[in-house]
């Protein structure tokens, strides 16, 4: 089977919802969407408040090149434009919908009728997904036109599907390729015209062997589409990991990774784009993994976007009593919230429930340079030098050592004997060092 060849784990996988149907979650009394839950400018609203809006209607318009359309994923009224504390804590900007009733544009299609040819050329399906409002909703949230135009120095060749959902407890994408094979097929096929590329690669891996068997099936009806079975080794999920794993090669430090041939989208993403272009649906909702120990339903939910993170966590059955932490997204790259009225948004792939003793953080010791951390990375970096780096503020050392190529997976967290919290640290160098770059760019600049 094949991976990628730098560092990497293999955590417990704990995928409690696999094989879980997925299940329509009841809508919310009242929606609050984000202008930001894409990567880039936020968008800009373009409803006031009073105003009726349908699902589907636009709210807001992309702000800029690398920015996103937003859609209302209810009906109701507009009750304020407003800020709302988002799950980072951080005060964000939003719409507030009192939800009245279900009712659709007219424009979309909501039948089940697959449908499988495309007439639209490349530019038009471009454009439509970026009127559609389609971002990467693998968990970066960057809008999917961008990644569809490249710089012109750089062709692509093929395309990769990543289906790869290597992240502990996130069963969302199996759900989804189990539920709508076809339907990922053809948006498949239409991001490869997009590209103007004949060859797609599917990659998953071998934990999910009733998905890799039913895709190789929908593939014979479907040229130039290889579905790639893959080792369990978590990061693979990561766009340069996953290039390494299919086609065999690396993304270079500072390189975009289109630079190797290769455009990168996720699974979700190409059913999303399938939506946009043969049914003119925005995204407004998705599949989210609701999971934990102790949750009395834990599963796959289908879930209007902005609806409280509390909600969904009633929906599978209440918080627990020993409720330690919320995680939005897997225990290795999702980030704890103490706001569980925070809105879900577009790149909300799952809600973890932890309980008081997989919470609990283990007092960390004195580093013993043993080198586990430097052998899991899988950058390729030396992230117990990183941390002590920032921690005593040299980071001209830290830049040196390319602090800004970690891709905050946390396998050097994991794997430290120590318990240090090395992430930590450096996810917070890389953004003081990322702040000193685009300030010493900007003086060049003048």
């Amino acid at each position: 089977m094949k991976t990628f060849r730098i560092g990497g784990v293999h955590p417990r996988e704990n995928k409690l919802t696999a094989g879980a149907p997925i299940t329509h979650a009841s809508l919310p009394k009242q929606a609050i969407i984000l202008l930001s839950q894409h990567i880039g400018a936020p968008a800009e609203a373009i409803v006031a408040k009073g105003d009726m809006v349908k699902v589907g209607t636009l709210l807001a318009k992309a702000n800029g090149f690398v920015s996103a359309n937003i859609h209302s994923p209810v009906s109701g009224k507009v009750a304020k434009i407003d800020n709302v504390t988002d799950a980072s804590g951080y005060q964000k900007p939003a719409i507030y919908i009192d939800v009245e009733g279900d009712t659709w544009e007219e424009s979309i299609d909501r039948s089940d009728a697959l449908i499988s040819s495309c007439n639209l050329d490349a530019q038009a399906i471009i454009n439509k997904i970026d009127q559609m409002g389609i971002v990467g909703i693998g968990g970066a949230t960057f809008p999917t036109k961008v990644k569809l135009m490249p710089p012109p120095n750089m062709k692509p060749e093929v395309l990769i599907i990543n289906a790869v959902e290597c992240e502990p407890y996130l069963t969302n994408d199996h759900a989804l390729m189990l539920a709508k094979a076809d339907e990922i097929m053809v948006g498949v096929e239409i991001l490869m015209k997009a590209i103007n590329v004949t060859q797609a690669y599917i990659g998953i891996e071998a934990n999910k062997p009733d998905a890799i068997e039913l895709l190789k099936h929908k593939a014979q009806e479907h040229k130039g589409i290889e579905i790639v079975r893959l080792q369990c080794r978590y990061p693979q999920g990561g766009e340069k990991q996953l290039i390494d794993a299919v086609i065999g090669r690396q993304v270079a430090s500072g390189a975009l990774p289109v630079s190797t041939g290769a455009v990168v989208q996720n699974v979700a993403t190409a059913y999303a784009v399938y939506e946009a272009v043969q049914k003119n649906k925005p995204l407004i909702e998705r599949i989210v993994t609701v999971t934990g120990k102790s949750l009395a339903r834990p599963g796959n939910y289908l879930a209007r976007i902005g609806m409280p993170v509390s909600q969904l966590i009633e929906e599978a059955g209440g918080l627990p009593e020993n409720t330690g932490k919320i995680v939005l997204g897997g225990p290795m790259m999702g980030r704890a919230t103490q706001n569980i009225e925070a809105p879900t948004s577009k790149g909300t792939s799952g809600i973890l429930v932890m309980d008081d003793s997989e919470a609990h953080r283990i007092e960390p010791s004195p580093c013993i340079r043993c080198a586990k951390c430097v052998a899991a990375c899988p950058m390729g970096l030396e992230p117990y030098l990183l941390s002590k780096a920032v921690a005593i503020g040299n980071y001209e050392i830290a830049e040196e050592r390319r602090i800004y190529d970690c891709i905050e997976c946390g396998c050097c967290s994991y794997s430290c004997p120590a318990h240090r919290p090395l992430l930590d640290y450096i996810r917070y160098g890389k953004g003081k060092v990322m702040g000193i770059i685009r300030a010493r760019n900007a003086e060049t600049k003048k």
